[in-house]
């Protein structure tokens, strides 16, 4: 093991910083996109939800209804260009200001016009307990959904579903918020991107509304992942990334035990929110 001189540690930290600026102008040059840190903060507007809140389904909504790209038959690295997410891009090229970018982070300074996805707590466990089995299948991985629940272990940022909904509750930063919610985009998702439409100053007719709904609708994207797969190399190929997409999944997914545990610290929050409890 190389051990590096305690005179020399102070300098490394600046120089990698160099090296990295050197990198993003190279990039910048060349392929004309910029680092996806740097956002319009005034402008922007961020898709964010906890994961599993139907986050991937809006950006193939806003894919159709900003860029008139039909989420049918738009490949996943299309969606993924026009509205990047923040956790799996590095770049982005800008296509229109404002940008639409997908997050799930808690809230952030920069994050001044958010549409805040919110769905039913037990649900979002029961696909993100699904999520991870599927990830962790081909190394032949169990997942423990009790201590999953409990512990917030393997979760994102190790970050319960309660605690990230309260955080946006409180709204630190005083952002321009909307909030969509999964079950009333399933019941009448023409109203809801109706509102998000007024949100965002866009201007749509219903019948385009219908047209996208119709277009990102779940059997649509099914069919879709299907045919093109997702343009992330780490997905299994045998297992679909769009799964149920229904509400109340969790009455029949969701053992007993793990449901007193997520319903013993989350259940404020659910009903906090709007959620039967």
């Amino acid at each position: 093991m190389v051990t590096i001189p305690t005179w020399i540690d102070p300098m490394v930290k600046p120089l990698k910083a160099a090296v990295s600026q050197k990198i993003d102008q190279k990039i910048r040059a060349y392929t004309e996109t910029v680092p996806i840190s740097e956002f319009l903060p005034e402008d922007d507007v961020f898709i964010v939800g906890y994961p599993k809140s139907g986050n991937s389904w809006f950006q193939n909504l806003i894919t159709g209804l900003v860029y008139g790209v039909n989420p049918a038959q738009a490949p996943d690295a299309i969606v993924q260009d026009l509205v990047p997410d923040i956790h799996y891009k590095r770049y982005y090229r800008r296509y229109s200001t404002p940008m639409f970018f997908k997050s799930h982070l808690p809230p952030q300074p920069t994050y001044r016009k958010v549409i805040y996805l919110l769905r039913d707590g037990r649900d979002v466990m029961v696909s993100y307990y699904r999520f991870l089995q599927a990830l962790r299948s081909s190394k032949n991985e169990s997942v423990d959904f009790l201590h999953m629940v409990k512990t917030g272990e393997g979760l994102f940022q190790n970050r319960k579903w309660h605690d990230q909904v309260e955080a946006w509750l409180k709204n630190p930063h005083q952002a321009d918020t909307i909030t969509v919610r999964y079950e009333d985009m399933l019941e009448r998702p023409v109203d809801e991107l109706e509102r998000v439409c007024e949100f965002i100053h866009f201007e749509a007719s219903r019948d385009v509304l219908e047209q996208v709904t119709a277009a990102a609708s779940f059997q649509s994207l099914r069919k879709k992942e299907e045919k093109f797969g997702l343009n992330n190399p780490g997905w299994p190929k045998d297992k679909f990334f769009n799964r149920r997409g229904k509400a109340g999944s969790y009455k029949d997914e969701m053992p007993k035990e793990v449901l007193e545990a997520f319903m013993e610290e989350a259940g404020e929050t659910l009903e906090k929110v709007g959620y039967e409890v």
